[in-house]
């Protein structure tokens, strides 16, 4: 960033000056709004570009799964239940147990040594979702689903909200309030009087 990269000369020779002060004196606020922005921005762009490759590993490990049960291949590593509903997941797509189950039978995964197979993957779905790996969506009508559990997009905190969070505080402590407090005046005093006390 131009505005960190500013170049200070000190007129008096053999002047002991703090360089943090000078520092802080010449970044201004604008500033660093400017870096607060430029590092909320790429963190946005790192987030969204994680979720394009997410999603593009989840459609390339469907179609390497697919291809091998089409050529007859046999898996080297066996795939658990849960490894399995976790890249079947991944494409961010929200899904009931049954769509699920689907998904994984069209992967090539074999649910037929389940009892059943219905079952397991309920009980693995709110595992992971107890696990916060995956959310669970209500619906009003239809079955509910399951989608995966995003990283949070951060929001930046501008005086005014952080005022307004410090007074919607202030206002639910007053809500929960029993007894009237005492003024601030009478609280100094007995203050005083208290400490005058504990020296005698």
């Amino acid at each position: 960033m131009s505005g960190f990269s500013r170049t200070y000369t000190i007129a008096a020779p053999g002047l002991d000056t703090d360089l943090h002060d000078v520092y802080k004196s010449a970044v201004s606020e604008a500033d660093y709004r400017t870096a607060l922005a430029a590092a909320v921005k790429e963190y946005e762009e790192l987030g969204a570009r994680r979720r394009e490759i997410d999603d593009r590993l989840a459609q390339l490990s469907q179609t390497i799964g697919t291809l091998n049960r089409l050529l007859g291949y046999q898996e080297t590593v066996p795939l658990g239940l849960t490894d399995a509903i976790r890249l079947v997941m991944r494409s961010g797509v929200p899904m009931t147990p049954v769509e699920v189950r689907d998904r994984l039978r069209a992967i090539g995964f074999d649910v037929s040594k389940y009892a059943n197979d219905l079952a397991a993957v309920h009980t693995i779905l709110k595992r992971l979702n107890g696990a916060g790996e995956l959310r669970f969506v209500p619906r009003q009508s239809g079955p509910h689903q399951y989608t995966l559990n995003r990283a949070v997009v951060p929001v930046v905190m501008t005086k005014d909200i952080v005022q307004a969070m410090h007074e919607n505080t202030a206002e639910r402590e007053a809500m929960r309030a029993t007894e009237e407090p005492e003024p601030p005046g009478r609280r100094r005093r007995a203050a005083r009087r208290r400490i005058g006390k504990a020296k005698r």
